[in-house]
């Protein structure tokens, strides 16, 4: 192994020419003896950075993994391209779990996934000390940080672990999402010493970004998957008893779907997530338990019943589509009832056992205001990839074309006596109240809250009777957006005038917002203008049928080896391979994806199938 250089173990083993961004950095680094932070989005090959330098290294590598799923999708695929890997977590019987030790132990892996919970274990420690680790990975390393979503108390314990070492081996952390406090734990609790820290973007140019905020969900759901039939999805909601309607809603309607969430037994959980995993439901249905080192490649889209509760939850989530590098969509589904659950759920929390009220308290703080940054994602108009961007400290321009605001046309409007109005209403109001009943009464409503309340003695009442109340909505939220308004962090949120508020009623600044511009609407089946599902790529046209009968020869391969279909060949490779169409194994070793291991186990059967697909097209 030692002659082997990083492009040739690259090529070998993994079946690429050549490193995506960052990569080559931090594998340099690594082999260097240099500690490191990468931080890469979903689907940009992190884990590829410490496996490329741990064939290289003499000892072995200690991967650090949150989940079980994570490790088996992980082992599996380095054991298929030819690497002696395992891993060692509470789903192995003591029997197994001794042998893996024991092989460990005799240097007949290269890369062992561990458990955070097995490394400080008398067992575990005593195994290690006599064998020479030469790298610690932390994968999903924000797990460290009670400031990430992902907080896991055994992470903390993990420099611990590498001080109980002889030798101090070389550390690397990676994670998908960051934020700049995160970033800091990360390196503090690490204790990385002078760290090549690497930020290669938290963009995913071939995700597309909508956010939709239909008045019936379920119909919007049922119309999404009736034009993507073929696509393999993730449909989040918010509660079990959500997850449990539109499953049963989609299994009604003849479609392949499953569900994950806390309520359901371990069995039943590691059945219905190993069903989606191989192919065999094709739409997984869950609440935000389900995902996190779930690495099944083709997923083409994910959808948001509701609003999650911050950023970098949904950031997460989303990410699970298209990390291949395909496009894929990521939908979200808004209702304001989505505010209102999400910070009940919030003043629930509890946090661990070791904190005290005030620190309970300071984080359900921060939490609201992840919750409010979550918020205003859904109703801005500006673009919702820089939105989500700038977020995470990256600044660019602020037009991505491919979300729906900026494929939205967008017309500015001065609606500044409209917001005199709103904002009047708020001030002579004789008490604080929601948006519903500020844009009721301005609207002029009868209804019986109306008079009860005496809001139809208020001075701008029926003051906008001619504005649909959804624009009346609208330019509250824009109101609330630009700080002209505020919306109190209650379960039932009242609006409250800002110091900005005087200057628009006293008329020092106009109100300029974007508003869609009207668009005709379509009748009958035409309403939607979603196309039916087909294979996309960047590189040209690919024949959906050739693609279909790799794809059913994949899940042939697949089901008789008893690995999930991604792990044979990636739904990318499959794409490159309708592109290239190779004839013989050189061309083939040329498919991205295709390694020396790869093309021995499976190249002469997908050769053969591309031949025989010529021979059936040829006139």
């Amino acid at each position: 192994m030692a002659e082997m250089t990083k492009y040739d173990v690259l090529k070998k083993y993994f079946g690429y020419d050549t490193f995506r961004e960052g990569q080559e950095m931090l594998t340099d680094a690594l082999l260097s003896g240099r500690d490191v932070l990468g931080i890469m989005p979903t689907g940009a090959g992190k884990s590829l950075c410490y496996q490329v330098p741990a064939l290289l290294m003499p000892g072995i590598t200690l991967v650090v993994s949150p989940l079980i799923s994570l490790m088996k999708d992980q082992v599996s695929a380095l054991n298929q391209a030819g690497i002696h890997a395992a891993y060692l977590n509470s789903s192995l019987t003591p029997g197994q779990y001794t042998k893996a030790l024991d092989n460990m132990v005799r240097g007949i892996y290269k890369i062992v996934y561990v458990a955070p919970e097995r490394l400080m274990t008398d067992r575990f420690l005593q195994a290690v000390r006599g064998i020479g680790v030469s790298m610690v990975s932390v994968d999903e390393a924000h797990c460290i940080s009670q400031w990430g979503q992902d907080f896991r108390p055994s992470y903390v314990r993990i420099s611990d672990f590498i001080h109980q070492l002889g030798q101090r081996p070389v550390v690397g952390a990676f994670t998908a999402t960051a934020t700049k406090e995160v970033r800091e734990d990360i390196l503090a609790l690490l204790e990385l010493k002078d760290p090549v820290i690497l930020t290669t973007g938290f963009d995913r140019k071939n995700l597309r970004f909508e956010v939709e905020r239909p008045r019936d969900k379920m119909k919007a759901v049922m119309d999404y998957v009736a034009a993507h039939r073929q696509d393999c999805g993730i449909i989040y909601c918010i509660t079990r008893k959500l997850v449990e309607e539109v499953c049963a809603r989609l299994i009604r309607e003849g479609y392949n779907a499953t569900r994950y969430h806390a309520g359901l037994s371990d069995e039943e959980r590691k059945k219905n997530q190993d069903d989606f995993i191989y192919d065999r439901c094709r739409i997984m249905v869950a609440t935000n338990a389900f995902g996190m080192g779930i690495d099944k490649s083709d997923v083409r889209y994910v959808i948001h019943y509701n609003m999650p509760k911050n950023i970098e939850s949904y950031y997460q989530e989303a990410g699970r589509a298209g990390r291949d590098g395909l496009p894929s969509e990521c939908i979200l589904y808004y209702s304001g009832q989505d505010v209102v659950t999400n910070q009940f759920f919030i003043d629930q929390m509890n946090g661990t056992e070791q904190m005290d009220e005030p620190t309970r308290e300071l984080i359900r703080e921060r939490e609201r205001e992840r919750l409010k940054k979550m918020t205003f994602y859904c109703l801005t108009n500006e673009c919702l990839r820089d939105y989500i961007l700038r977020y995470f400290g990256e600044y660019g321009p602020n037009y991505c074309g491919n979300c729906s605001n900026c494929l939205t046309q967008f017309e500015e409007k001065d609606v500044t006596e409209t917001a005199r109005c709103l904002i009047g209403c708020v001030r002579e109001s004789p008490r604080a109240y929601g948006m519903t009943m500020i844009a009721d009464t301005v609207r002029g409503s009868k209804n019986a809250k109306i008079t009860r309340c005496h809001m139809d003695e208020n001075p701008y009442y029926n003051t906008c009777g001619d504005i649909p109340i959804y624009q009346l909505r609208q330019i509250l939220n824009h109101l609330v957006l630009n700080g002209f308004l505020f919306l109190t962090e209650d379960a039932y949120p009242v609006v409250g005038l800002t110091k900005k508020a005087q200057d628009v009623l006293d008329g020092s600044i106009p109100v300029i917002m974007k508003a869609a511009k009207e668009r005709p609407k379509a009748s009958g089946a035409a309403s939607t203008d979603r196309k039916k599902s087909t294979v996309k790529a960047a590189d040209g046209p690919v024949d959906d049928v050739l693609f279909e009968k790799l794809r059913t020869l994949r899940m042939d391969i697949a089901r008789k080896e008893k690995i999930p279909p991604y792990i044979v060949f990636s739904d990318k490779t499959l794409v490159h391979m309708c592109l290239l169409r190779p004839s013989d194994k050189e061309e083939m070793l040329k498919v991205s994806g295709v390694g020396e291991m790869k093309f021995k186990k499976y190249g002469d059967v997908f050769l053969q199938a591309i031949k025989g697909y010529h021979l059936q097209s040829e006139p």
